[in-house]
């Protein structure tokens, strides 16, 4: 079975930066699309960032030119680097994956809560 441990969550000032890690652990044989998602108090869970195997990256268009989400393959890891935050920009937020691996798979991190004060 595939998991996602995230770490990087924390209380940032309005205008700082966090960086976000994400690695998948288990029997993994290839892995697609890694991407981050977030949900805020009293909200739907919202899609971030997602990146394809390829490199392909695409982003909701409230973080556009202030987050970027990057991978690194041999560690099977995904990044989200957050910078200019913002206090709306306060949630859990959750990676996701989905590759093959025993089977195909779809897993979700634990989530690591992000705090901007303003």
């Amino acid at each position: 079975q595939v998991q996602l441990v995230e770490s990087g969550g924390g209380l940032v000032q309005a205008g700082g930066s966090l960086r976000l890690s994400c690695t998948a652990v288990g029997y993994i044989f290839s892995i697609d699309a890694m991407g981050w998602y977030r949900q805020a108090p009293g909200k739907q869970r919202e899609l971030v960032a997602v990146i394809a195997g390829g490199g392909s990256t695409n982003y909701t268009d409230s973080v556009k030119g202030r987050f970027a989400i990057s991978r690194d393959n041999a560690k099977d890891t995904v990044y989200l680097q957050m910078n200019s935050l913002k206090p709306e920009d306060t949630a859990v937020y959750y990676c996701n994956a989905v590759g093959l691996g025993e089977g195909f798979f779809e897993a979700w991190g634990q989530g690591t809560l992000v705090t901007v004060s303003s």
